[in-house]
């Protein structure tokens, strides 16, 4: 059976908080120091994965086994300080296990709904492409629409909810390669790689340290101000020459040879969207060509399908290089 962490029964942001931009620019900052203590030596995929909370995203961190995608999953969750469930997918998962079922109350003799893992702020999918291609069709409408469907009822999921989904390559012995659509679904996909050497020799020297260092970990935000921050970052600008910008690089991605499917459109309206969150991040109330730049990859590396067999991930990053390279920035 699959193996599901006891999920607190989460509920909605209560009630609307406000939060001034220093002290919300603040928090993050906070909290990108806190998890980057826990992940040594990759402090870009911190700041990506919190800004893709911000700007309302799910995210996909993809890598070998052992680098620490889990830890770096749990410390974020950690930080939020929302509710957190944790699902090992496996071979053997069902819909309902993720969903929740409708289950016999006997003292009221009618049927209520238990709500499964799925229903809290923040939703640890664990090795997601371990799980088989119906249990991965479950997701699509809880990413997508924050809401999940069980026996022709409809639920609602929190306001603020944020899947961070791990997985192995595909080429990995037990893994299923996630469908387009589903990859679509995730703002951002992230590799962490192996750590820079000195940091590598400080992990074997105390092995203990980042699990010592999570649990030491300070709650710095909760849901009502993840919720205010998301407000915050919805409202940065994005200038008409910027998203010109942005579109000509997506608009490259449909049109290049080596591409048999290119970015969609819910992929431009993400990549924006966490566009305007590394600007508020970095302190400021407009979007830079730059902040494109910079999320071209995590952006569109999983959403491209390669013509032909063999290397997509590799020859996806080749072709957004190609496309950065070759599409005029605004001045």
């Amino acid at each position: 059976m699959p193996v599901l962490t006891p999920l607190p029964q989460s509920a909605p942001v209560a009630a609307p908080l406000t939060l001034s931009v220093p002290e919300a620019r603040a928090k993050v900052a906070a909290a990108t120091d806190a998890v980057s203590k826990v992940l040594w030596g990759n402090r870009d995929a911190v700041r990506i994965i919190l800004a893709a909370v911000m700007a309302r995203g799910h995210v996909l961190i993809e890598d070998v086994p052992g680098v620490g995608k889990t830890t770096l999953a749990r410390a974020v969750a950690k930080v939020l300080g929302c509710s957190f469930s944790r699902i090992q997918f496996t071979a053997d998962m069902l819909p309902a296990d993720l969903l929740g079922v409708h289950v016999l109350e006997p003292k009221k003799g009618e049927f209520v709904f238990k709500k499964g893992p799925i229903f809290a702020h923040v939703v640890l999918a664990d090795e997601i492409n371990r799980a088989s291609p119906k249990t991965q069709s479950a997701m699509l409408e809880a990413m997508s629409d924050k809401q999940v469907t069980v026996d022709e009822s409809s639920f609602p999921l929190p306001a603020v909810f944020t899947v961070l989904a791990t997985q192995n390559p595909v080429e990995h012995h037990g893994a299923y390669p996630l469908p387009e659509s589903q990859l679509d679904r995730f703002m951002a996909h992230l590799t962490l790689g192996y750590p820079p050497a000195a940091d590598e020799k400080a992990l074997v020297l105390s092995p203990q340290a980042p699990e010592q260092n999570l649990q030491a970990m300070p709650v710095i935000l909760g849901a009502a101000e993840v919720a205010a921050i998301q407000t915050l970052v919805a409202r940065v600008p994005m200038h008409d020459s910027v998203a010109t910008y942005l579109l000509a690089l997506v608009d490259g991605t449909r049109h290049h040879r080596d591409v048999a499917l290119g970015c969609s459109p819910r992929g431009a309206i993400e990549w924006a969207a966490l566009s305007r969150a590394a600007a508020f991040i970095d302190g400021r109330d407009f979007v830079l060509p730059d902040d494109v730049k910079a999320l071209a990859r995590p952006v569109l590396v999983h959403r491209l399908v390669i013509a032909g067999a063999g290397g997509q991930r590799e020859l996806a990053r080749q072709v957004v290089a190609e496309l950065l390279e070759r599409t005029p920035v605004p001045r």
